[in-house]
């Protein structure tokens, strides 16, 4: 078996296996950082559910302090009850009870 490529037959087989190469090269490159930006964007993303976690807890605290359904209660506690129906509060029963003694 003889070889019987001519020259422009050898620099184009050359060129290709050189690209080939390269094509591969770069190929391995990209996979190994997809790899390090997967793990980089898992953990944002586990911060991000911490922090989402986090600010729950936070705001079910000021919901539970600044509940707008205590205020009501409180604002018809104090104002409507005592113009309209003559209820009284702890406090002006206190101070009503030392100002009698």
């Amino acid at each position: 078996m003889v070889n019987h490529l001519n020259v422009a037959e050898w620099i184009i087989v050359g060129i290709l296996s050189f690209m080939l190469f390269l094509f591969l090269l770069l190929a391995v490159i990209l996979l190994v950082k997809l790899i390090k930006i997967s793990n980089q964007a898992k953990k944002i993303m586990e911060t991000g559910q911490s922090i989402a976690e986090k600010t729950e807890d936070v705001v079910d605290n000021v919901k539970d302090m600044t509940s707008v359904g205590g205020l009501v209660k409180g604002f018809t506690k104090e104002y409507v009850g005592r113009k309209f129906f003559g209820y009284e509060d702890k406090k002006s029963r206190r101070k009503k009870d030392d100002d009698e003694d």
